[in-house]
Order: C-alpha cells, then sequence, then structure tokens
C-alpha cells in the first residue's frame, strides 16, 4: 500500500473542506512531514523525509486537531476492507440520526404548514421545544463536538456554522418562551427552523456519504474480479482452494467461465479470454502456450494449465487496484483554488453574519430578525460543496478509467491531459506492432523458397528482430535449413558463413554488392531501393558471388493507428512521429497513418526526442498547452521523461507503469485518445461543480444577509449544494470509451 517513507492513514470525522485543510496544516507542522488529506477519500497521505516516524505521533496529530486516524493496513485487500467499514459505519450514523431527527420533526411539519398559511401557535412553544431539545442536543451533538475540536486547534468548519446557526435560533425561541411564559399560545418562536436546518443537513450529508461511498467502490470492483477458489495440480491431484494458498510455480487449472486466480504463463492448451476488466479491450483475446495471462480474466472458451508466476499482492490485478487507490486521493492541482478559498471561508461566514446582525439590528431596531438574518447566513454557507467539487470528480474520473485500461498516476497526469495540444508518438509498438515480419520476397537467381532458405540458414540462432522475421517466415512457409559453417558476423553490415562448402553472405544490399568481387559493378540494386521507398528494411541475399535477391521487412502500423491518428485530430490534437529509425521507413509508416511530412521526425536518438519535446513545450507555454509523449515504457525514457504527460503503452509492464503518468494497459493509441477524452469530460465536471459551488455561496449568502431567505430555505439550499456537486461527480459513470469497452 505505502512505500517506506509514506504511511497511509484512514481519516474520519470531517465534515468539510475546511476540515481536510486543517489537518493538513497540523501534520505538515510536524518535522520532515509532507502531508496531503482529501475530504473525498477519507484519507491522509503522509511523507516522511527524515527517516521512519511513528504513526502514532501522526495520529495523535489527527486527534489533537478534534478527528480520528487509523494505519491503513498494508495488505490492499485489508485496507479496502477497513476503509469499507469506516465509510458503512459514517452512512449508517448518518441514517440513524437522520431517521431520529425526522420522526421527532415530523410534527413540526403542521407548524410550517401554518406559517406558510400565515398561522401561528398550531402546536404550542413548550411542546415544540420539547420535539426539538434531542434534535438539537442529543442528534445535533456531532456538530457541537465537531465545532469544539475544530476551535480548540484554532480553525473552524462547517460545524461551527450548522452549530452557531441553529443553536442562535432555538436559545432565542428558548429566551422568548421564558421571557412570555404564561402568555406564549400566539408566540413567535423558531424552534421549527433548527429542527429543520440539523434534518436537511442530516438529509444532505446522508446522501453525500452513500454517494462518495459509490464513488470508491471501483477498488472493490477491481479487487473482486480474482476469484476466492482456484483449481491446481497437487502430487497429481487436481484439489480446489482458496486464492490465500496459491505459490508461485503452481500449476492452476482454468476452463470456461472461470476467472484466473493468479498471473501466469500458459504450458498446456489454449484460452480465450475477457481482458476488458484490465484492459478495456472488449474482443476476447486468444492465448496459446507460452502466453502471458492475468489474475481477474474471464475465460470464455477453452482449457489450459496454467502456471502461476504472481499470486496474491503481486498480480497485476493488484498493482492496478493499488495505482488506482493512489490516484483517487491524490489531489489535482485546480483543487488548490478550492484548498485556499476553503481556509478562509468559514471565517469570513462568520464575520458576514455578525456584520448582518449588527446592520440589521441598527436599521431595524429589530434583534430577532437580526437574528434570523444572521442565522440563514450561517446554514446557507457551504464548504462541503467546494470540498468535494474536484476530489469526486477525480475519484469517478479515475475509477472509470480503470475499468477502460487507462490507469492515470495521479490526479495531477488526469488534468493536465486535458491541456495537451501536441501528441508526440514513437513508431515502433506505438503506431505499429513492433514485431517485425517478412514483407516482399525479390528473388533474381532461383526460386523465393530457395532465398528465403538460405537466408534462415544464415540468420539461425540470432536475435536480431529482422532475423526472427525470415525465421517465422522461413517455418510457415517450409523452407529447408540448412546447417552453416565458418559463420562470422561483420558488426554494422551483416553476416557471412559456408553453406554446402558455398560462400553466402547476407545484410546490408550495398554491402552485400561490395563483397561480390568482380560482379559487384553489374549488380543491380534499383529493387532495393524500391522496397526501401515503401518503408522496408532489406537484406540481400548472396551464394558463390551470385545474387539471390532481396528480403523486405517492415514493422506494420497497426490497424487501429490510422483511425486512432484521426480521432486525435479531431480532437485539436497534433500528433507528430519522432522515430530512431530510416527517413524513408518513417515517411511509409506516417503516410500510412495520415500524418503529413512534416509531423514525421526520423533518424533521432532517444536524447534528440527529449530535446525536440522540450522545444516544443516552449512554443506550448506560450499558449497555456501542453506536450504529451506515447511509448512503451521501456525505450525513449528522456523523453517519457520530458514530456508533460507521458502515455506508456505494452500492457502496463512494472517499468511501465513507474515510469509513466498514464499506463494503457492495450496496444492501441485509440485509448490515448480515450484518455484524453475521459480527462476532458472529468476536468469539465470538475468546472461545472466549482460552479455549482460557488454559485450558491455567491448567490445565497447576500439573500440571507438582505433578510430574503429563511433559515429553513437556508439550510435546504445549503444540504443542495452538496448534494448537486456529488451527484454531478457521479454522473462521469455514464462516460463510454468511443471506441467500445466493458461499459
Amino acid at each position: 500500500m505505502a512505500t517506506p517513507d509514506t504511511i497511509e492513514l484512514d481519516v474520519s470525522g470531517m465534515t468539510c473542506a475546511a476540515c481536510a485543510t486543517r489537518i493538513e496544516t497540523v501534520l505538515n507542522r510536524l518535522p520532515g512531514v509532507s502531508a496531503q488529506v482529501n475530504f473525498a477519500t477519507e484519507s491522509a497521505s503522509v511523507r516522511v523525509a527524515n527517516g521512519p516516524l511513528d504513526s502514532n505521533v501522526l495520529i495523535a496529530a489527527v486527534e489533537r486537531a478534534g478527528y480520528q486516524a487509523a494505519v491503513k493496513p498494508p495488505s490492499l485487500e485489508e485496507a479496502q476492507a477497513q476503509a469499507n467499514a469506516l465509510h458503512e459505519a459514517e452512512y449508517r450514523r448518518d441514517r440513524n440520526d437522520l431517521i431520529v431527527s425526522g420522526v421527532l420533526a415530523a410534527p413540526l411539519a403542521v407548524e410550517m404548514a401554518g406559517m406558510l398559511a400565515g398561522t401561528h401557535g398550531l402546536i404550542a412553544p413548550f411542546w415544540q421545544m420539547i420535539l426539538t431539545l434531542p434534535i438539537q442536543f442529543w442528534v445535533g451533538r456531532r456538530f457541537y463536538a465537531g465545532a469544539w475540536g475544530a476551535l480548540r486547534s484554532g480553525g473552524a468548519n462547517m460545524d461551527v456554522l450548522v452549530a452557531l446557526g441553529t443553536s442562535a435560533a432555538w436559545f432565542l425561541s428558548a429566551y422568548l418562551l421564558f421571557v412570555h411564559r404564561g402568555h406564549s399560545e400566539h408566540l413567535e418562536v423558531y424552534f421549527e427552523a433548527s429542527a429543520a436546518i440539523i434534518v436537511l443537513v442530516l438529509l444532505g450529508k446522508t446522501i453525500e456519504t452513500r454517494a462518495k461511498r459509490r464513488a470508491a467502490r471501483a477498488i472493490d470492483g477491481l479487487l473482486r474480479l480474482a476469484p476466492e477458489t482456484t483449481r491446481v495440480e497437487r502430487e497429481g491431484q487436481t484439489v480446489g482452494i482458496s486464492v490465500r494458498e496459491l505459490k508461485r510455480g503452481d500449476v492452476l487449472l482454468v476452463g470456461a467461465g472461470e476467472s484466473l486466480a493468479a498471473d501466469g504463463k500458459i504450458v498446456e492448451g489454449e484460452l480465450h479470454l475477457d481482458e476488458s476488466m484490465l484492459t478495456g479491450e472488449s474482443v476476447p483475446q486468444h492465448k496459446s502456450i507460452g502466453a502471458t495471462v492475468f489474475a481477474g480474466t474471464l475465460c470464455s472458451n477453452g482449457f489450459a494449465r496454467v502456471a502461476a508466476t504472481s499470486t496474491g499482492e503481486s498480480t497485476q490485478l493488484a498493482a492496478i487496484a493499488r495505482r488506482t487507490l493512489e490516484a483517487q486521493g491524490s489531489k489535482a492541482p485546480i483543487q488548490r483554488i478550492a484548498d485556499r478559498v476553503s481556509a478562509l471561508f468559514v471565517p469570513i461566514v462568520l464575520v458576514i453574519a455578525f456584520i448582518t446582525f449588527a446592520a440589521t439590528a441598527w436599521l431595524t431596531g429589530d434583534t430577532t430578525q437580526a437574528m434570523l438574518h444572521a442565522v440563514a447566513v450561517l446554514v446557507i454557507a457551504c464548504p462541503c460543496a467546494l470540498g468535494l467539487a474536484t476530489p469526486t470528480a477525480v475519484m469517478v474520473g479515475i475509477g472509470v478509467a480503470a475499468r477502460n485500461g487507462l490507469l492515470f498516476r495521479d490526479a495531477q497526469a488526469l488534468e493536465l491531459a486535458c491541456s495537451i495540444d501536441v501528441l508526440v508518438v514513437d513508431k515502433t509498438g506505438t503506431l505499429t506492432e513492433g514485431k517485425p515480419v517478412v514483407t516482399s520476397l525479390a528473388a533474381l537467381n532461383g526460386s523465393e523458397q530457395d532465398l528465403l532458405g538460405l537466408a534462415a540458414s544464415l540468420e539461425q540462432g540470432s536475435q536480431h528482430p529482422l532475423a526472427k522475421a525470415i525465421a517465422q517466415r522461413a517455418a510457415t512457409s517450409g523452407a529447408n535449413i540448412t546447417p552453416i559453417t565458418a559463420f562470422s558476423v561483420v558488426a554494422g553490415h551483416g553476416v557471412r558463413a559456408q553453406v554446402n562448402g558455398a560462400d553466402c553472405l547476407l545484410g546490408e544490399p550495398t554491402w552485400v554488392a561490395t563483397q561480390l568481387g568482380k560482379a559487384a559493378t553489374s549488380v543491380d540494386l534499383s529493387t532495393a531501393h524500391t522496397l526501401a521507398s515503401q518503408g522496408q528494411s532489406v537484406v540481400a541475399v548472396a551464394r558463390a558471388e551470385t545474387l539471390l535477391g532481396f528480403i523486405g521487412i517492415a514493422d506494420q502500423p497497426r490497424a487501429s493507428s490510422r483511425a486512432a491518428v484521426a480521432r486525435l485530430h479531431a480532437l485539436g490534437i497534433r500528433v507528430l512521429m519522432l522515430t530512431g529509425d530510416n527517413a524513408e521507413t518513417a515517411k511509409a509508416v506516417g503516410a500510412s497513418v495520415s500524418l503529413v511530412p512534416e509531423d514525421v521526425r526520423a533518424g533521432l536518438t532517444p536524447d534528440d526526442k527529449a530535446d525536440a519535446i522540450r522545444k516544443l513545450q516552449e512554443v506550448a507555454a506560450r499558449s497555456h498547452k501542453r506536450v504529451g509523449m506515447v511509448g512503451d515504457g521501456i525505450n525513449d525514457a528522456p523523453a517519457l521523461a520530458a514530456a508533460d504527460v507521458s502515455f506508456a503503452m505494452g500492457g502496463g509492464s512494472a517499468i511501465a507503469m513507474n515510469v509513466a503518468g498514464v499506463t494503457i494497459m492495450r496496444d492501441d493509441l485509440n485509448a490515448v485518445a480515450d484518455a484524453l477524452a475521459l480527462s476532458r469530460a472529468t476536468i469539465s465536471k470538475i468546472h461545472q461543480n466549482l460552479f455549482f459551488a460557488f454559485i450558491y455561496n455567491i448567490i445565497g449568502i447576500p439573500l440571507a444577509a438582505f433578510g430574503m431567505l429563511n433559515p429553513i430555505i437556508a439550510g435546504a439550499a445549503m444540504a443542495a449544494s452538496s448534494i448537486s456537486v456529488v451527484s454531478n461527480s457521479m454522473l462521469l459513470k455514464r462516460w463510454r470509451p468511443p471506441t467500445g469497452g466493458p461499459n
């Protein structure tokens, strides 16, 4: 869960963003500590710079601030179970308090109906006081406790506003009842206002807690993908065991309808696996002997024996869940706006309420009315909505991304991806398949089978990608492989060897031509030039000073790359290909995916690519835009590190997940377009949420100050602001990738 210098805490008792800001401030005062507190996820991530720090010190600091904290267990499953238990306990408490207060306040609805009709005294003030007494001081004890804890630690939060507002209405009514005892039948009191405010605030809090609990379920969904039991071979017998008993090296038996319990390699049989829950790829993938398979994927057809290579917390599924959980708990840069406002919000509202009371009392001479105006100001102010605006959208957005095979490292990557307008892509493995294949056989002397057989003989044993392509083509076409002798490598040019006593050559065409002695001057390389102009890497093959022909080898563009580039262009993004390959090959690949020549740059080293990205960033910065880079997460590390947001394609290898801002779990550039589209959708929700949060307060507080809002209406508006923000974030769950996917 946490790195050696990081402690993860579950925090409870927070009621608004001001609480999170307060806890963050308290923790950051500790020596060598850097903390981030997330109100929506109710968690704190604490980095310790100067060696280990006792977690009890952190917990004590949180408790001094008036809140509770517990260290997250090291096991991801246990940590999620603990967090779920805390969320469930909070929801039950909110729900129970809401039920009790709602039942007690129900009779007061008669009084409120009478108020609307212009009639008071339907329920005697004394009985109103009796009904609201437990609401104010038993159900409402949470607000007093929260307010006291915040004030004691030198801060102020939403509890302060609610406690002050409801107490003012209740004690004012109690005072009036005491002063006019014996003549209270038609006395105008405001017990129902304090009770209604508490009920409405609790209603909003209950809905908010329920929504936050639902937003956090992305991790539960991932963890549930792995089965609880599986079948393995033990001492020649097939037995069913718990996944917790699995060990590396165990052989799993997997059939149709079963989910894999571990990462592993197929040692016998074949499977069609639904990997949509990990990669976002909706089409089942065929896997045969030697293929790597992952925990949580579902077998739709076939049967296989799978040797486990990673189990439990070491699986790819667990790594994805950890990454998603960490990203959901991180803060987006845009949240700084809400944090700065939240830190000052409650004190400013308290000042406005005091000014409202003083000004109204001075202008009207009616202290009761002045008190009601001040109460309305206190209860309509909603720091909750500000605190929820960004993190709830981030939680949902990152959870949706994970279900579609898009793993954002943190909220910052999610936000920055929104402003990318230049996307640099590597060629090999990004626009292309990353697996060279033989695409042309040009036999000049003899048959194509002879040409291919001799080439495969000369390349046997080589691990070079081009050699593997020739060997694979020879194997599928049935070409004869002949033993060789006197083998030698000429670095940078090719190889030579003897086959059945004849000197043979394979390599770069010009070099082969120079090795043919007197015949070199008559060698026609026009065919080789033609193949090269088509984007193929060309090797020449010769035997006994006779050129047998040329073999063209190419890394084919992915079938989806052309459509993906078109999608990116439609999003207003310039796609630029940087490659270390030769210019002719790069030009051919670029043309095949609809890149204009000026957006294709070839012959670059990894450092050249990084320099090119820095130059692009200088231009992009003038318009506050960003530069992204797509690679495989292993090569081109300098370029990936230089980019504002890096996207690693390649199935989420461990290296890729460490390097990339975004890890793409399937080899398809369309997934990058999906990530950018989801980023834009999430940031749009954040902007909408911030608008809702600010507009409620900007409009509501002045209306309340000028006496244009009844305190009950103000309380309803306060609850509605939080509900609208959370509900708007939850709409992100409806997002669907245009390219299809598991959703």
